[in-house]
């Protein structure tokens, strides 16, 4: 069980610990009484982060050197994709050309050291960008470095001496050509790198995640480059086989209920049972769901509202922020997955994984069994890479099956045909190439190599910080597309995990049978009552500084999560005499007898706001004519540019990226007629707005 914090004994330092805390909750307090006007990034500041493991050297050149390694594959990753490529790159340069390679984490390194790089070596970049041209979090602190316009190096040049002539590099970028800044980090840093002297060794490649296109920018990106590579760096290609990165060792010794297995906790303070902050993204607290509701009022679709706890786990959040929520596979695909590997009578055995060489890091705690780490560990539901599965032929049933892996991997229409547009993940496709044939002879170990490590969901969070200081609410849709093949859907990961969790909670009479498969109560059944593992990740998406300053907000759908959360504080100001600037809310479903949500909150902010607060809803299958949230922007243009041009208001949108860009290119067009200037011009206007935090999106692909 998890014990909750303040029922641990108290020592004389505790004491002292819970006083300073003390001391800090009066100054919170009386810092929101103050309306705050700004808040921590959450980015740690260059040269401020603590060294990692002893006897790990943040000297990245003196790494390279002591492992005996000639290639360094960098990345900066978010979700986990530009990771996953970083580390396809690496195996294959090694496995293909002889390179020395390895896999850097851009977190794990210093880099005033890379003016001493060998002229014989090369660094390879795979960046993606994040949000609004944001470097991922874990390149925030290169970023800064690279980007600051007095970077020094360790042998004191400046840019003008092109201190970085030795480094030899080549860049693939990751973004979503929906947003206005794709792929923005990796063109900064190619400039960059090219300013201080550094040489490029072939074109930068970029995935547009805005196309679904990554997978293969990806691949037409690499061939060309390794063939750059192979000119520059005299290497030689030759035949590539599978040399794994990690070894996968049974113990006989252990068993699940051994103490020091784990079974899904995310470090060894959990696995003793206990719950201690700090708490982040590698020690999540497992918060209690207090109240969950099903808010759509239609059969074949659920959106669920829910109300999480964070009470005593000195976790905070500003209106507008994310929540990241930790999920598990589930039993379903669990058992699929194991079945298709042979591993299902299996599953409960104790397993080491240790790196082969020195560089190879192991991304999850061990001992663990089979089934923890496809359960916990592997997006074993994630699209499935075309290269991937051209790997996995050598390790085919039979030789049809080999053939049509070969196929799958080697034609990208045939794969889209067969895969990718029938929204298979890796054990689904590798069912419908071999049949009932069981794919045993394929290495546990290439299978952990080759899929992403499971990562947490971002969600909106949709409740004021203000009115909710001690608890948070989510606001999402359930993902559940059925495939038109038996026993085949599509199923998203973390929404159908909190739908069960949902069911469970409320007791439903007939509920979901996939969702009846997960393991709701955590590893070993820890979990005392509904709880799920979560950290909070702050946002750029922030309410005015003056709450007079009128708002215009764009949210259709579940897009209206952190809006909810905005009128909730603007209501909460009003009831206490603070004025409040008028309040625009467009909102768009299909029907409002449907899904309309939250209207009783829609009329308790009106009956707070009063005039300040117009709500302007679309209902796209309302009437044979379908009508959107853009149609009433159309019809408000007048209103929306004079709140803008006059009363600088603030405008807010959120929801799918597409729709985001959409509306956009639309409020360009709005302004442009309205004041009568050029469509370039007011492209201007926006990006003026953008500048001055005047124009915002939250939006996801």
């Amino acid at each position: 069980m998890l014990l909750p914090i303040l029922n641990l004994p108290l020592k004389a330092s505790d004491i002292i610990l819970l006083l300073v805390l003390a001391v800090a909750a009066v100054g919170y307090s009386v810092n929101q009484s103050l309306k705050k006007t700004s808040r921590p990034t959450g980015i740690v500041p260059f040269g401020s982060r603590k060294n990692t493991e002893a006897g790990h050297t943040r000297n990245i050149v003196e790494k390279m050197k002591t492992a005996d390694k000639n290639c360094v594959v960098f990345f900066g990753s978010q979700s986990g994709v530009a990771e996953d490529l970083a580390a396809r790159v690496a195996k294959e340069g090694h496995s293909r050309f002889g390179l020395k390679t390895m896999v850097g984490n851009l977190e794990d390194y210093d880099y005033e050291n890379l003016d001493e790089f060998s002229p014989d070596h090369v660094a390879i970049f795979v960046m993606a960008t994040f949000g609004e041209g944001e470097p991922t979090d874990n390149a925030q602190d290169f970023y800064n470095f690279i980007t600051d316009e007095n970077v020094g190096f360790s042998q004191g040049g400046t840019a003008s001496d092109n201190p970085l002539c030795n480094l030899q590099y080549v860049i693939f970028g990751l973004g979503n050509s929906t947003y206005e800044h794709f792929s923005a980090v990796s063109g900064k840093i190619d400039g960059i790198l090219q300013s201080l002297g550094a040489q490029r060794l072939a074109n930068t490649g970029q995935g547009d995640d805005g196309e679904r296109t990554t997978e293969e920018d990806f691949l037409a990106w690499k061939e060309p480059m390794w063939a750059s590579l192979v000119k520059v760096m005299n290497l030689e290609e030759r035949e590539s086989v599978y040399e794994p990165v990690f070894s996968v060792n049974e113990r006989s010794d252990l068993n699940p209920q051994s103490e020091k297995v784990y079974l899904g906790e995310p470090n060894m303070i959990q696995l003793k049972g206990e719950m201690k902050g700090p708490f982040s993204s590698h020690n999540p607290f497992v918060a209690p769901i207090t109240n969950s509701q099903e808010i759509f009022r239609e059969k074949d679709r659920n959106c669920m509202h829910i109300e999480i706890s964070l009470a005593g786990s000195g976790l905070s959040y500003e209106t507008g922020d994310h929540v990241s929520i930790c999920p598990v596979n589930s039993g379903a695909e669990t058992d699929r997955f194991l079945s298709v590997f042979g591993l299902l009578s299996k599953r409960d055995t104790v397993i080491d994984v240790k790196g082969i060489e020195r560089t190879a890091k192991v991304s999850f705690p061990l001992p663990t069994t089979y089934d923890t780490v496809v359960r916990y560990r592997l997006e074993i539901c994630a699209p499935v890479s075309r290269q991937f599965v051209h790997t996995l032929s050598t390790f085919a049933p039979n030789e049809a099956a080999k053939a049509e892996m070969i196929k799958l991997g080697t034609d990208k229409d045939y794969f889209h045909y067969k895969v990718t547009g029938r929204h298979l993940n890796l054990a689904q496709t590798l069912e419908a190439v071999g049949g009932r044939n069981v794919w045993s002879t394929v290495p546990f170990s290439i299978l952990i190599e080759g899929l992403l490590a499971l990562q947490p969901r971002h969600y909106s969070i949709s409740s004021s910080s203000l009115v909710h200081r001690d608890s948070l609410t989510i606001t999402t849709k359930v993902e559940s597309v059925q495939l038109g093949e038996p026993g085949l859907a599509f199923k998203g990961v973390t929404t159908n995990y909190l739908l069960a969790l949902q069911q469970e909670q409320n007791g439903i009479s007939s509920p979901d049978s996939f969702a009846l498969t997960y393991a709701t109560h955590g590893p070993r059944n820890s979990y005392d009552g509904i709880r799920v593992p979560l950290y909070i990740r702050p946002s750029t998406f922030r309410l005015p500084k003056d709450p007079t300053t009128p708002l215009i907000m764009v949210g259709p759908g579940t897009g209206v999560a952190p809006f909810r959360g905005f009128i909730q504080e603007r209501a909460a100001l009003a009831r206490n005499g603070e004025k409040v600037g008028k309040t625009l809310l467009f909102y768009g479903c299909r029907k409002q007898d449907d899904d309309f949500i939250y209207e009783a909150d829609w009329k308790d902010a009106q009956a707070a706001l009063g005039a300040n607060f117009t709500m302007i809803t679309a209902f796209s299958r309302a009437n044979t004519k379908k009508h959107y949230v853009q149609d009433n922007l159309v019809a408000h243009a007048k209103e929306i540019n004079s709140l803008l041009e006059q009363d600088k208001a603030h405008f807010y949108c959120c929801g799918d990226a597409s729709m985001a860009k959409d509306v956009m290119l639309l409020l360009e067009k709005l302004i442009a007629e309205q004041r009568g200037i050029s469509a370039s011009a007011a492209e201007d206007v926006v990006k003026s707005m953008r500048a001055e935090n005047a124009y915002q999106e939250d939006a996801w692909s």
